[in-house]
């Protein structure tokens, strides 16, 4: 039975949860390829040099909160009605649905407000020249806090979606473990509430009365602190749907079945607790925060590397089972028997790869020390744009092409345009990633415009800066070319008539090690999330404390126009 003839109510839920991530999708690729030319000096005169930190900040919000998070919202959807054979609580999944679109819509007319000369809204003008990185002390309208405010409580309503679900399934089967798929997106979930409470508490409390008039000035440290409390969960956040697919669906396309049920469930338990208490290695260079503390958050973000090493020789171990139950032998000669030729395979896959070359890039950053020589250089961006821009972005691409076919009934259209798509973004991203990491060794900034390089001779610097800024320019228009591919596969597929048999399986085959063979705790999230919750205050409470110790306004900043 295809997904949408089962569970017909959900499957035009996540088709529209789809269809709003592929929209933003379109649109932060073409901001990033104008900032790709402009930057490099390829192509600057698209838009000035002050529009650039606008659509910098629309490529920041569309591609990394509203095209992840739309994109996150319909995959979980499907998980948790698939295995809980049930459709989920249509009031409160729509409800989510509709919150955040319309914060999505308010957040992206403040962004573009500026360029398009759109009158003023609350006595100010319409600009959010504000970055992804949104704390103060620069500001934006009103309008983006509150659409940031209410994307982020529609997923929370979406999350209650999903546990209603479960607690309703809990009831028909009162012994059962959860089945796998519905647990990592809970895990995900409980680990996505705990740490959005920062960002929430930043832009409700602190960013819309600033931006209001209601308050003049609010502490820049106490503000970015709150949003690194949320900054780096949001990337587990993106990534664990890309693990949720890697172990449960990419054994499945290549043949075989997952290695370990309970590996995974330690995966997913470890995010739950170490992902939150590390915020503080993105402030390194901040004085306000004692050093002790930076050394707690490198601890434990060197303890992230644990569920990461176990994602990888688990999933490589489900792989290559499934390549010799098609008959591959040889210890590496296995690789070339695997399905290459199928595009959500072939996207995973490649996913998987740039993402261990991200572990090694994200191991620089978490190091208190080599992380002074990096910060605020390319080489940041050259890192996320290998975990969230391709770990996980690829991999929802990829996972498109076996999906959503399930969700309309209708056959892949253009199937080898999506076979060389995930080609054309790996060699795209190869190319900028590359040279972004070795432009930010040598010193070269990000968020700059127009940034000069005549006062330097960035001696010692392989193929100079003149090579790396051909090469981020040819990276960028491949990765702007892969998601135009994606997106004219996802168009023709959408638009295509019913009819025929299906070519795609959506039945997952159960791991080689099931539930059974792992200890019942792990089920057990009031456990992890007060284990969590301990390791936060911890991290958190006397620096908190500290900041809020002489007044939660002060010292304060007032506004500072970009």
């Amino acid at each position: 039975m295809v997904y949408i003839d089962s569970y017909p109510k959900t499957a035009k839920l996540v088709r529209s949860q789809f269809i709003v991530s592929f929209v933003a999708l379109g649109i932060g690729a073409l901001f990033g390829i104008v900032q790709a030319l402009h930057r490099t000096g390829v192509f600057d005169g698209l838009v000035s040099s002050s529009d650039y930190y606008t659509l910098l900040t629309g490529h920041g919000v569309l591609l990394a909160l509203v095209f992840t998070t739309f994109f996150i919202a319909g995959l979980f959807g499907w998980a948790v009605s698939n295995t809980l054979e049930r459709e989920l609580p249509q009031r409160i999944a729509w409800g989510a649905f509709w919150l955040m679109l319309v914060g999505t819509v308010l957040a992206t007319v403040a962004i573009l407000g500026g360029i398009m000369g759109a009158p003023s809204i609350l006595g100010q003008d319409l600009s959010a020249d504000v970055l992804f990185t949104f704390y103060a002390p620069m500001q934006a309208h009103p309008m983006f806090y509150v659409g940031a405010a209410l994307l982020i409580v529609g997923s929370w309503f979406a999350g209650l979606a999903y546990f209603k679900s479960l607690w309703a399934w809990r009831k028909d089967n009162p012994d059962e473990r959860i089945p796998l798929q519905t647990f990592m997106v809970l895990t995900t979930m409980l680990m996505w509430y705990i740490s959005t409470i920062g960002v929430a508490v930043e832009v409700v409390v602190f960013l819309i009365p600033w931006s209001l008039g209601l308050i003049s000035q609010v502490d820049p440290l106490l503000t970015r602190t709150l949003f690194w409390y949320f900054g780096h969960p949001v990337v587990y956040f993106w990534l664990m749907p890309a693990y949720l697919v890697w172990y449960t669906i990419l054994p499945k396309l290549a043949g075989g079945r997952l290695f370990s049920d309970p590996l995974a469930r330690v995966v997913f338990v470890l995010f739950l607790l170490l992902s939150t208490p590390v915020g503080f290695h993105h402030q390194y260079v901040d004085p306000g925060i004692p050093e002790g503390f930076k050394a707690i958050a490198m601890t434990n973000t060197m303890f992230l590397l644990l569920p990461s090493l176990l994602t990888a020789f688990t999933v490589v171990a489900s792989v290559e089972h499934g390549a010799r139950q098609r008959g591959a032998t040889g210890y590496v000669s296995w690789i070339r028997d695997l399905p290459w030729d199928k595009p959500a395979f072939t996207g995973c896959m490649l996913a998987g790869l740039m993402f261990a070359a991200g572990g090694f890039s994200g191991m620089i950053n978490a190091g208190m020390n080599i992380n002074y020589l990096i910060h605020n250089t390319l080489w940041v961006p050259g890192h996320f744009h290998l975990t969230v821009g391709t770990a996980f972005a690829l991999t929802a691409m990829a996972i498109s092409y076996w999906l959503v076919p399930q969700l309309t009934g209708k056959q892949l259209k253009r199937r080898s345009v999506a076979v060389a798509q995930p080609y054309v973004w790996f060699i795209g991203m190869a190319l900028m990633s590359n040279a972004m990491h070795r432009a930010g060794l040598a010193g070269v900034p990000r968020r700059t415009a127009d940034p000069t390089y005549d006062e330097f001779a960035f001696s010692g610097v392989a193929g100079g800066i003149g090579e790396m800024r051909i090469q981020i320019a040819i990276g960028g228009t491949l990765l702007f070319v892969g998601a135009a591919m994606f997106l004219f596969v996802m168009a023709e597929t959408w638009l295509a008539h019913r009819g025929g048999t299906l070519s795609v399986n959506g039945h997952i085959p159960e791991p080689l090690s099931g539930a059974d063979h792992s200890p019942r705790v792990l089920d057990n999230y009031k456990l992890w999330t007060a284990i969590a919750l301990v390791l936060i205050v911890i991290a958190y409470g006397p620096p908190l404390w500290s900041m809020v110790a002489d007044g939660i306004f002060a010292p304060g900043s007032p506004p500072i126009p970009v």
